[in-house]
């Protein structure tokens, strides 16, 4: 493996490029292609023989025809004649296992115009062949689709489980058994079926943006990913809504521990993530808070700064708090030392986002424990 920021040199000899920038939000919530386009130019400039120009980088559905109009467009400027194709092949990485996923894929999806384009990328996946990891070929547009209908489905299913655990609450059910039960049931099965405090990242609510834009912009309204999207937003703010209701709107002067930053696991990620919502509403209502995320902190330093206090380890971050919040399910939080815990909080008080405690746990030793879609613990 060589590595270079020298484009021109690297694309010699090439049977295939990819594509793998960024593509972040632009205002309106749709993708910024610039800087696709602007690899797809370099291509153009550079390239000297038959090439695939593949798409990794997460794009609406037409940006094929614009990545092969850009070349194009560089190629008629030398007055080329190379012959070239586009391809997509969107990753379906989660964050935290991107290795794992890329050598291990569920599927490999990659869209093409050509035969010849089909077959460059099946001699180039020949390993992934081997080992029996499916490899479907379909048409551009349809690649891009399926990425994007891939993560908005599963936000959709995060939204849904969300939203029926805001009615357990209310009418004494349990989202944890309403899971089991309907996880159990082979054509839902059990993924993606966690209540919590909403998805955040820098791919579902990205994606479910662009997808809803794409729509729009095609005369098509995709209503139910606009209420995904709104269920999403609503749920941020529902442990905090817990939290002023607990204390009767008197949060001016009270600390919270916090633990878990990132949007989840195994990352320091913190785009859209719910416990920068719970964060400011927190400090809008007067409170202090005092967080600890094992990887997250200078990350969360470098978007807000000493607006809040920072611990070195979890249990710091408890000491004389009226309560501890649960933001993100690391491991290390899942089976906590309940009894440092309740010696070190001032209130034994826990408002757990992840559901990741036991409700047996939680009343032998104590606390007075609120979760998502689960029946609260008075003591």
């Amino acid at each position: 493996m060589h590595f270079s920021t020298n484009l021109q040199e690297s694309i010699q000899g090439c049977e295939s490029v990819f594509i793998a920038v960024g593509t972040p939000p632009d205002e309106d919530g749709s993708a910024d292609l610039k800087y696709v386009i602007g690899v797809a130019r370099e291509i153009g400039r550079y390239m000297t023989d038959y090439i695939v120009v593949v798409t990794k980088s997460t794009v609406p559905i037409g940006t094929a025809k614009k990545v092969k109009a850009a070349i194009q467009e560089e190629l008629t400027k030398r007055n080329s004649t190379l012959e070239f194709d586009v391809a997509s092949n969107p990753e379906f990485l989660k964050e935290g296992a991107a290795v794992d996923d890329f050598l291990k894929p569920d599927r490999i999806v990659i869209g093409v115009e050509s035969q010849r384009a089909e077959d460059t990328l099946k001699k180039l996946y020949k390993a992934f062949l081997l080992n029996n990891h499916p490899i479907i070929f379909m048409n551009i547009p349809s690649a891009e689709m399926t990425k994007y209908a891939a993560n908005s489905m599963l936000a959709t299913r995060i939204s849904f489980m969300n939203d029926i655990a805001n009615l357990c609450d209310i009418v004494g059910a349990d989202i944890n058994l309403v899971r089991k039960g309907i996880g159990s049931d082979s054509r839902i099965g059990s993924k993606f079926l966690y209540a919590g405090i909403g998805y955040g990242g820098s791919c579902f609510p990205k994606d479910v943006k662009a997808l809803i834009k794409t729509a729009d912009l095609n005369g098509y309204s995709l209503d139910l990913l606009k209420a995904v999207e709104l269920v999403n937003d609503k749920q941020k703010s529902i442990l905090f809504d817990k939290i002023n209701a607990y204390f009767k709107g008197n949060l001016s002067g009270k600390k919270f521990a916090l633990w878990g930053l990132s949007f989840k696991p195994n990352t320091d990620d913190m785009r859209e993530a719910p416990s920068l919502v719970i964060i400011e509403n927190l400090l809008k209502h007067g409170a202090t808070i005092v967080a600890y995320d094992p990887v997250a902190i200078h990350e969360t330093q470098r978007i807000i700064g000493d607006k809040i206090s920072y611990a070195n380890e979890q249990y710091e971050a408890v000491i004389d708090a009226d309560a501890l919040i649960v933001a993100t399910e690391w491991n290390e939080f899942r089976v906590p030392n309940l009894k440092m815990v309740s010696k070190l909080l001032k209130g034994k008080i826990i408002f757990d986002g992840r559901n990741i405690y036991d409700h047996t746990d939680m009343e032998e030793n104590g606390f007075t424990y609120f979760s998502i879609g689960r029946q609260s613990i008075n003591n």
